[in-house]
């Protein structure tokens, strides 16, 4: 039989829960951001080990100029770091919340990652475009 110690006992479960979850949302948050930082990574050094590569194999081979790609691997590095650290402020502001029992929820986060690599997408596509025409 429900009695008012099963209710507070419930309640409490679900607070667990839904901190936990939070906790979950916010490893979730850092993995993206790590592969984020991570493709940054291999734009620029793949950049690198095409130089290299046609270094070894002599003059023959058109080499595409580093600029960009290092520039796009670094704005990529640095988009994962913002994302980063904005995965945490939501976190606390979540935890915050629902310390309160005012949890709202809020997408601006989502929001903003997509537009994010939606422009850089674009801007890897207009180089690999470019790449692609002159060589």
């Amino acid at each position: 039989m429900p009695g008012p110690e099963n209710d507070n006992e419930s309640a409490k479960m679900q607070d667990a829960r839904d901190h936990l979850a939070n906790e979950r949302t916010l490893l979730a948050w850092i993995r993206t951001s790590i592969g984020i930082m991570a493709f940054g990574f291999v734009v620029v050094k793949f950049s690198l080990f095409i130089k290299q590569l046609g270094y070894l194999m002599g003059s023959d081979i058109a080499v595409p100029p580093q600029g960009s790609s290092s520039v796009i691997g670094i704005v990529l590095v640095a988009v994962g770091s913002v994302v980063l650290l904005l995965a945490f402020v939501k976190y606390k502001q979540t935890e915050r919340d629902l310390m309160k029992h005012a949890y709202r929820s809020s997408s601006t986060l989502v929001l903003l990652l997509t537009f994010a690599v939606l422009a850089i997408s674009i801007a890897l596509i207009i180089y690999l475009i470019g790449n692609s025409l002159s060589i």
